[in-house]
């Protein structure tokens, strides 16, 4: 996308890069293979750092996934890494996880891509079998933590991209480009980096992507809100006046521009 474009109209869908697409659920879709990927579930959070916390989010992760499943006709869900957040687990947390993943390989095949939590964690007795990366329609699909693979197209997650709002609010962001497309985290318990940070564009810039070769895509409700590229975005943000648009936007719990 080049960096003068104007960001489009709100959408249910955007296209991310070439065969990938974000989608309000907070997943990406390739239709060429009929593959949704979702990133940082970090199911079992709750039980991780609280342990008597109720489950709220593996339950809503998997009625989200299982919608999004049926919406698009996916034939497999690829988890991007960091599927769980850690082994400390009860037995029945342990047990909500593996149901809430049979849960959705009834819906379509599931793959398991370790991330760093899992690498750390020895979270394997919880999920099975896990691969390091997997290639679908062109893409490899790895959890972003290791050294890049220049010269691939790559669909990462790990770096929790969101954009940050006045008064401290953050919203989960998609970030594409035709090298590289970062997802958000499924999971909301984390903002993860601002997309507008020099270490995220550190990060990205590992894999030879620019700021002004990536956009954003914002996520806001049901809606995904394009915002264009972070080079021009952040000389947007730059120079708009304190308190004046963002906040507008955040009253109306709108995240596009207009």
């Amino acid at each position: 996308m080049s960096e003068t474009k104007a960001p489009a109209r709100a959408s249910e869908s955007y296209i991310l890069a070439e065969g990938v697409v974000a989608l309000a659920a907070g997943v990406a879709w390739m239709p060429a293979t009929r593959t949704l990927i979702a990133a940082d579930a970090h199911l079992a959070y709750e039980e991780v750092v609280g342990g008597a916390l109720p489950l709220w989010g593996t339950d809503e992760l998997v009625a989200r996934l299982t919608l999004a499943v049926r919406a698009a006709g996916a034939r497999e869900i690829v988890f991007l890494g960091d599927i769980v957040h850690g082994p400390r687990m009860s037995e029945g947390a342990v047990r909500r996880v593996r149901e809430a993943l049979d849960q959705l390989r009834a819906e379509a095949e599931v793959t398991l891509v370790a991330g760093n939590h899992e690498g750390r964690s020895k979270a394997f007795a919880v999920l099975g079998a896990t691969v390091a990366n997997v290639e679908r329609d062109g893409w490899l699909l790895v959890h972003g933590d290791g050294p890049a693979e220049l010269g691939r197209r790559a669909i990462i997650g790990h770096l929790h991209p969101s954009l940050r709002l006045a008064a401290g609010a953050t919203a989960p962001a998609f970030v594409g480009s035709e090298a590289l497309v970062v997802l958000p985290a499924l999971n909301p318990y984390s903002s993860g980096l601002d997309l507008l940070s020099e270490d995220f564009g550190n990060a990205i810039g590992l894999w030879n992507v620019r700021p002004r070769d990536a956009h954003a895509v914002v996520l806001g409700g049901d809606l995904l809100y394009p915002f264009g590229s972070l080079a021009t975005l952040r000389d947007t943000l730059r120079l708009a006046p304190a308190g004046t648009k963002l906040t507008a936007w955040q009253r109306r719990r709108k995240l596009g521009p207009g």
